[in-house]
């Protein structure tokens, strides 16, 4: 659901404002026309139109106003004349559902103000949107089961903080690492890792019982049971080591092995990594030893189909942790001028597409 609560600030964002306004993560050919037109003395009013070509939730707007505000104008000598007082602009809010070709953002105004911003503002779009619409895709396959939103590690960590935001926006429960969380004030989570069980000897009940002794008030203390791949006798283990410090379990298996448990099941080639088998052999057993309330997160290339599965055969899940697939597929915008000084001016089959729903902005 998009918020109805104010947009972002623009500080939020720690825009390079400077490297932007001289066009420096831009097209060339944008950078090119802004001077062209401003050496020229042509005071272009145009009306740009920007639209997806496919149906999600739309991302990234505020940081995309954002650049807007800060980066519009024209550099005079002295310092920077700013653009934005001089346009006017529509956009939709951050979360709403867009539809194919849906106008989500208009910007009214002298061209070459903002003509050098274009390849900046549509790649946050697609970027965010991407991952917003990714995220909500498994948080409703979830059902309400709490989304984790693990990603980082498959991609560069330049753009952590506002994947982070979109993630938070689409549902996710909560995110790895403090800068995905920066912008709405909050931490990563996490588990006990397996590295630090190495480091522990494989002990995974030692390095759970000092984490928890360390961590345990400042963080839910989740651990992976999948180090020996023995899910069962090591979530019993450290379950009945930590006790009420112990928030929930693991199972990270990899697709490669069957676990223990499963190993004498019937067809048990096919129980390769984590499954809703596992998950139930694992339920049973804390429950069996007394350990009810713990939980259990999988993880290990979830996806929403993969999800939907898990949910059809009632798995016994608290949690999904969720990592590359959500940064999968494309989701591109584009932008065109539709108007000049008020008449249509666009590459033909582009026209402008009114749309009530865009709020003003500025």
């Amino acid at each position: 659901m998009a918020s109805e609560t104010a947009r972002l600030a623009p500080e939020t964002f720690r825009l390079p404002v400077e490297k932007i306004r001289a066009g420096y993560y831009s097209d060339s050919y944008f950078v090119l026309a802004k001077q062209l037109l401003e050496a020229e003395g042509r005071r272009a009013d145009v009306t740009m139109q920007v639209f997806a070509k496919r149906a999600g939730l739309l991302g990234g707007i505020d940081e995309a106003l954002a650049v807007l505000e800060l980066c519009s104008g024209e550099r005079l000598e002295g310092g920077w004349l700013k653009g934005w007082p001089k346009l006017r602009v529509r956009a939709l809010r951050e979360g709403e559902r867009i539809e194919p070709w849906e106008t989500v953002l208009t910007i009214e105004g002298e061209y070459a103000l903002f003509a050098h911003l274009e390849t900046v503002y549509l790649g946050i779009l697609s970027r965010r949107s991407l991952v917003m619409t990714n995220v909500r895709r498994v948080v409703e396959a979830a059902h309400g089961k709490p989304i984790l939103f693990f990603p980082a590690r498959h991609d560069h960590w330049l753009v952590q903080t506002g994947d982070g935001w979109a993630a938070h926006v689409a549902g996710a429960i909560g995110v790895s690492t403090d800068a995905q969380a920066s912008w709405w004030g909050g931490r990563g989570v996490g588990t006990v890792p397996h590295g630090l069980i190495a480091a522990y000897g494989g002990d995974t009940v030692g390095a759970a019982r000092d984490f928890a002794a360390r961590f345990g008030e400042r963080v839910n203390v989740v651990v992976l049971a999948d180090f020996h791949n023995d899910s069962v006798g090591d979530a019993v283990a450290v379950a009945d080591a930590l006790g009420d410090r112990l928030w929930g379990v693991r199972l990270d298996t990899s697709e490669r092995l069957v676990d223990l448990a499963l190993q004498g099941e019937p067809g048990a080639e096919q129980l390769a990594g984590v499954t809703p088998e596992l998950a139930v052999a694992v339920r049973e057993a804390l429950d069996e030893a007394g350990h009810p309330r713990v939980r259990i997160v999988v993880s290990g290339g979830f996806d929403a189909e993969r999800i939907e599965r898990f949910e059809k055969r009632a798995a016994p899940v608290d949690s999904y942790g969720v990592g590359s697939a959500l940064l999968r597929g494309q989701f591109d915008f584009t932008a065109d001028v539709v108007e000049l000084e008020g008449r249509p001016c666009g590459k033909a089959g582009r026209a402008l597409r009114p749309n009530p729903r865009l709020r003003e902005v500025s």
